[in-house]
This record gives C-alpha cells, structure tokens and sequence, in this order.
C-alpha cells in the first residue's frame, strides 16, 4: 500500500476526467445525511485530504487520520477558507479520539486496505467508539465486481494476468497485484454489498443504507468525452443517482457507502 501510494496521487485521479463521478457523488451522499450545523468529523483513512477538503469549506472542523506519511504531510498544507483541518498519521483500529467526541465520522479509505475480516470490524468498532450517539457513519467499499467492470471497458481483461487477478477478486475479494502494476491497485479486499452491511452490522453499526456511488458509468469508457460538458455530467451524475438504492444493481458500482449510525 505504501508504495502504492508513493506512485500514484490517488487525490488528483478523482479530480480529474470521468473519475470525478466517485468524488461528486461521495459528496453529494454525505452532504445529504450529515446533520446541520458546523460538526467535528473524523475522516478515518482520508489520504491526503480531498474529502477533508471540502468538508472544511463547508465550515466543518475534520479531523483526519491516515497511514500514509505523505498523505499526512499534504494535508497539513490544505488552507480552507472555513472550517480546519487537523491531519495526523494513525491507525483505523487505534484511533486517538476520546469516546463520543465526533459529530461524524468517515471511514472511507479503510475498509479497502484492512484485508483480515477482524481488522475491518475492529476499525468499525473504533469509528463507532469516537462517535457520538446517534451520529452518522459513512463507510466505503470496494466493490467485489469492480475489476471486473473496469476490465471490460478498459479492455483489460484481454490481458491474462489482469484476468487472473479478477478471477481472484470474484472467488474471495482478496484482490492482489503481483507484478504491482500501478494501473491495477494494491493489495485490497473488495467487498459484496450483503457483506458490507454484515460486517457494520456485526461491529455494531445501525446499518441504515448500502447505496451505490456511481451506478455502472465510470467503467463505461465511452461517456469520457460527454463527462466534459457540463448538461450530459448532470445526465450521468443522474443516472447514478437512479439506482443507488436499488440492491440488485449497487454492486455495479466500483465503490459503495455504507451509511449506518451509532445507536443511542
């Protein structure tokens, strides 16, 4: 993972091109189920601040935690015009929050690196443990088909070693990387969508929705050159938002987001 991220920019690459569907919509899902008023928010796993980032400007105080030293050091630079941001190295499962401290909380990076099942609930326990009663919780996924989806429009999956690496993902969800291509991702675990909800479930997370974020469009290569102009964006950032809930389609999303509340 380390050296992963020491090659890509995984913050530009949802800023950029079709991929900002993924950023557009994790905004537009969170902003729908935050409460109002200005909040503290832990953003668990945050990478380098691209979600810290506009939650500030949107007046919130995030407090963001990450593995990654460069990830860290980035976000300490962000300057919003409101809000702040405290970004800090740290662990998902020992977080440095007092109990019922946060408002919020995000875990959008950790369920993809924590590949042991016990690691994933134990990070969830500790997001729920930083929370305040009732809070939110968002949580994000990796799909279980999502390699499969992005090797069919990418055209990947002609390629026998990326095909191995899905028939794994599909088999397990244990998804790895052995030539470490860096167009493949890192070692990660890819999630069913039943399976999501059960580990919040099991970690005590009162699971209200699994939604998908961006429908079936960003493996569709083709909608790349409408994406740029601005009324056929809002076409597809519909589309996405049509059949978010619909449980027989989410896993067509590549990310889903949990969204669940620590009980009261």
């Amino acid at each position: 993972m380390l050296r992963h991220y020491a090659e890509v920019d995984e913050s530009s690459r949802i800023k950029r091109g079709l991929a900002q569907l993924e950023l557009l919509r994790t905004q537009e899902l969170v902003r729908r189920f935050l409460p109002p008023g200005t909040l503290d928010i832990a953003d668990i796993g945050g990478g380098a601040g691209v979600h810290a980032e506009w939650l500030a400007e949107d007046h919130h105080r995030v407090h963001l935690i990450d593995p990654v030293p460069g990830h860290v050091a980035t976000a300490q630079t962000l300057s919003p015009k409101a809000g702040s941001i405290d970004a800090q190295i740290g662990d998902a499962r020992f977080l440095p929050f007092k109990d019922a401290s946060m408002d919020a909380v995000l875990v959008l990076g950790p369920m993809y690196h924590l590949t042991e099942e016990q690691d994933r609930i134990a990070a969830l326990r500790e997001a729920l443990r930083t929370a305040r009663p009732g809070a939110p919780l968002f949580v994000a996924a990796i799909s279980r088909f999502a390699s499969l989806f992005d090797g069919l429009g990418s055209k990947a999956i002609f390629d026998p070693e990326f095909r191995a690496i899905v028939e794994q993902d599909l088999r397990d969800g244990q998804h790895r990387n052995p030539s470490e291509n860096p167009r493949w991702f890192t070692t990660t675990y890819f999630h069913h969508p039943d399976q999501l909800r059960a580990e919040a479930a099991e970690a005590g997370v009162d699971v209200a929705h699994v939604l998908g974020i961006e429908g079936i469009a960003e493996s569709l290569r083709v909608l790349s050159d409408d994406w740029e102009i601005p009324e056929r964006r809002e076409t597809i950032i519909w589309a996405a938002r049509q059949v978010e809930a619909e449980p027989t389609l989410s896993g067509l999303s590549a990310h889903l987001l949990l969204v669940g509340h620590r009980p009261s």
